[in-house]
């Protein structure tokens, strides 16, 4: 019996040296820095969630300042919560009005997508979750200020994000009175059907557009979080000429 007990006192003492040795090297996860530090990067929810380092957080795609698109990306951290909420509101109000008609343009109304803008390089890190590679957003480690939150036609999201990338472009606030709204064609829909959406959802604000320099125009909400560096940058000017 002395010896049974001894080899079970030896191996456990082998296996806490290996978890010992082995637990730091699995939290030792390198982080990379994507994106611009000057640069505007994207985060785009498809309504996915996974449980991660004991608590939900959304899937989506990572759609950085050059274009490209990262895939199974997880946002960890800060908003994550609010990300979902935000997401699912937005699914919501897509069920409940698209299809109906915009009483401006008699066009129909489309599908939105939430997203949430990165100001500058967004820290990234590779991991295996139940045998699937995730590249996890640790949102906690950026600037609040450099976080907002948008919601456009989904068709335009990546166009989007190169237009806020693009030297010139600027937002602006559509005035009540303007002729955007009666534009029969998306800009002049999704004008209006912001507006609509921002009725439902707490600290939202519809109507909006960028403008590009070659006047390619996309009408947009915002929400929460309205990261405050973002809105120096782009909503500081109201429209007058539209």
């Amino acid at each position: 019996m002395k010896y049974v007990v001894i080899g079970v006192v030896v191996v456990v003492v082998v296996v806490a040296t290996a978890l010992v040795l082995l637990l730091p090297t699995l939290h030792r996860v390198p982080v990379q820095y994507v994106g611009s530090p000057s640069g505007y990067e994207a985060f785009v929810p498809n309504g996915q969630t996974i449980n991660y380092d004991g608590h939900t957080d959304p899937v989506g795609d990572l759609i950085l300042n050059n274009g490209t698109t990262i895939q199974d990306v997880v946002w960890d951290g800060q908003y994550a919560g609010t990300i979902i909420q935000n997401h699912n509101q937005i699914v919501q109000l897509n069920n409940q009005f698209v299809g109906q008609t915009d009483p401006f343009n008699n066009q129909q109304y489309v599908p939105l997508q939430d997203f949430y803008v990165i100001k500058g390089q967004v820290p990234v890190k590779q991991v295996t979750i139940n045998g699937q590679t995730y590249y996890v957003i640790e949102a906690n480690n950026i600037n609040p200020a450099d976080i907002a939150g948008f919601y456009t036609y989904q068709g335009w999201v990546p166009n989007f994000v190169t237009a806020m990338n693009t030297p010139g472009t600027y937002a602006a606030v559509i005035p009540g009175n303007s002729p955007v709204y009666d534009w029969a064609n998306i800009t002049g829909t999704v004008a209006y059907q912001t507006k609509v959406y921002q009725d439902y959802m707490l600290g939202s604000s519809g109507g909006d557009l960028l403008v590009l320099p070659n006047k390619t125009i996309f009408s947009y909400g915002s929400f929460m979080p309205l990261g405050s560096a973002l809105f120096i940058v782009f909503f500081i000017i109201v429209a007058t000429g539209f």
